[in-house]
């Protein structure tokens, strides 16, 4: 007999498999599957959290640009290599590898949910599941049997039927969704009541994600859109809601300045309450703390009516949905410097940084005049004055002052001059709160053995060099406000909580199947009852023996 021409003893090598050409829909299907697998989505938003770092390494151009050109300026070569594309690292959150990541997350998201959401909806609707043949092989399994040797084949049947019938009312009491099932197992009549419950646990897993889903849109659109400004007031000091008027402001790539709403604000008087040694609950370590901050505004809207306002610390100013929140404090001693002529040429509240930690508000100030003075030789001079402020000044044994309560009890001004060039023409933007004395001769201080200048409040004292006079007028107080503006925020705050909502939800719902089978047989029925589980569920043994309890009770 001839063997068929595909015939394959042995003998020979086997046939290479081969496998068949994805082609570009193959490949783009492989892509998506990938793309959209929950695995695939918790690595890109690890990846988010990581890429979320070098923002806050170096400082980046939204936040903080002043820092960048100062750190260009430091680091020339190295700034060069970070700047450029695609490392962007001067700007993280809008750089092209960062959205990348962002958009791949949402993408991921979204080809996640939706066919679990047409899983779910389509589960809903369905029916509970057949009753398997054997439920000895489940969760909780038990049996009951009701014997009556005198009944006939008809009466176990309707027995039958009449226990299957109250177990699936009971069910439907407890929130199942039930179903009469009749089937035949080896030639034996069998009837059951298949029941689910616990679907909402799949749904709060779904709101969870949607949820999720949500926050990324609003955290995408409101930084888009965000505006966040910072102003420092001295008391009797107003601004208006402008972002020319802001001391500093970041917004968003979307953001327009006429959707700021127009209002003026006026620190009228900013009070704190500190702890002072009458006081019944006052210990030594606590004295000097602060009990409460109040900053007292005047809230000016733009038909010119007015109302008093009050902005403490986590009790912001609500304005058009815009709230203004009360950050840092100090003082801002009122200095006047005249020149020469006895012509003022400075005078204004000078904000004195309160240095490190000190509770003491031992704070550090500079002041510059760039015109308006002349030295001793009549040649136009910038001065520069970098000074401290001492609330309630005391002296150290080194000889050094310092301030041992916050509170104006001892107010001490000392200001070393700098007589140079200031800087500010370089084109290289210099911050209020600091001197550069690089091209500048100091005039006093302890680095070249002069005294300072040391002032009290009302104190008159003559700057060298025959450049004038410098005085202490009054010390008010000063405090910062920052106002943000995110018409997203509420969408944030709403999806935040759903998500944990939705995540609370699935993890206290527990999803479990029951069922109760009854079986005729020649001498009476079997009841059997079981159940399973998806997940965890370390109660669901006692669901069915409770049900069992009831159940018997019930018959």
């Amino acid at each position: 007999m001839s063997r068929p021409s595909d015939y394959d003893d042995g003998s020979g090598l086997p046939a290479p498999v081969t496998s068949p050409e994805l082609g570009i829909t193959g490949w783009f299907r492989w892509f998506w599957r990938q793309l959209t697998s929950m695995r695939v989505a918790l690595i890109l938003l690890l990846l988010l959290a990581v890429a979320a770092i070098p923002g806050s390494l170096v400082p980046q151009r939204g936040a903080d640009p002043n820092g960048v050109i100062q750190y260009e300026k430091d680091n020339p070569t190295l700034f060069k290599i970070l700047d450029a594309f695609p490392i962007q690292a001067f700007d993280v959150y809008g750089s092209v590898w960062f959205s990348a990541i962002y958009l791949l997350l949402f993408i991921s998201l979204i080809g996640c949910v939706l066919p679990r959401i047409k899983h779910h909806w389509q589960a809903w609707r369905g029916k509970p599941p057949k009753t398997p043949a054997r439920l000895n092989r489940m969760a909780g399994f038990s049996e009951i049997r009701v014997t009556n040797e005198n009944a006939t084949e008809e009466e176990r049947l309707a027995f039958a039927n009449a226990a299957v019938e109250s177990a699936a009312a009971m069910l439907r009491r407890q929130r199942y969704r039930v179903q009469v099932q009749k089937a035949a197992h080896r030639g034996v009549a069998e009837v059951s009541v298949s029941s689910e419950r616990g679907y909402l646990r799949e749904t709060g897993n779904l709101l969870f994600h949607v949820a999720l889903l949500g926050v990324l849109v609003c955290v995408g659109l409101g930084s888009a859109f965000t505006f966040n400004g910072q102003r420092v007031l001295y008391e009797g000091e107003s601004y208006v809601n402008q972002l020319i008027d802001y001391d500093s402001a970041t917004a968003g790539r979307a953001f327009k300045s006429d959707t700021l709403e127009p209002f003026a604000l006026r620190l009228e008087d900013l009070e704190v309450n500190y702890i002072t040694p009458d006081d019944p609950d006052a210990s030594r370590n606590s004295i000097g703390q602060v009990r409460e901050f109040i900053a007292r505004m005047t809230l000016t809207s733009p038909a010119g009516e007015e109302s008093k306002e009050e902005i403490r610390v986590n009790h912001p100013l609500r304005v058009h949905g815009s709230p203004i929140y009360l950050l840092a404090n100090g003082y801002a001693p009122k200095i006047v410097i005249r020149n020469a002529a006895d012509e003022v040429v400075f005078d204004e509240s000078v904000v004195f940084i309160p240095q490190g930690a000190d509770p003491n508000l031992t704070s550090l100030g500079v002041v510059k005049v760039l015109n308006g003075l002349t030295d001793e030789t009549g040649e136009p001079a910038q001065l520069g004055l970098r000074g401290f402020f001492y609330p309630t000044q005391t002296e150290l044994e080194s000889g050094a002052y310092t301030s041992n309560y916050p509170d104006l009890e001892n107010p001490v001004l000392t200001l070393d001059a700098f007589m140079g060039d200031l800087g500010v023409d370089d084109g290289v933007p210099q911050s209020v709160y600091s001197l550069e004395t690089g091209k500048m001769e100091q005039l006093t201080g302890r680095a070249i053995e002069k005294p300072s200048i040391e002032l009290r409040p009302g104190d008159t004292a003559e700057l060298p060099r025959g450049l004038g006079t410098v005085t202490f007028e009054a010390a008010p107080r000063y405090a910062s406000f920052d106002v943000m503006q995110n018409p997203f925020q509420i969408g944030i705050l709403i999806f935040a909580l759903l998500s944990l909502g939705g995540l609370l939800w699935s993890l206290f719902v527990p999803r479990r199947r029951l069922w109760v089978k009854a079986i005729p047989t020649a001498d009476g029925v079997v009841l059997q009852y079981a159940g399973l589980a998806r997940g965890d569920d370390p109660a669901l043994d006692r669901a069915v023996e409770e049900l069992r309890e009831a159940h018997r009770e019930a018959l």
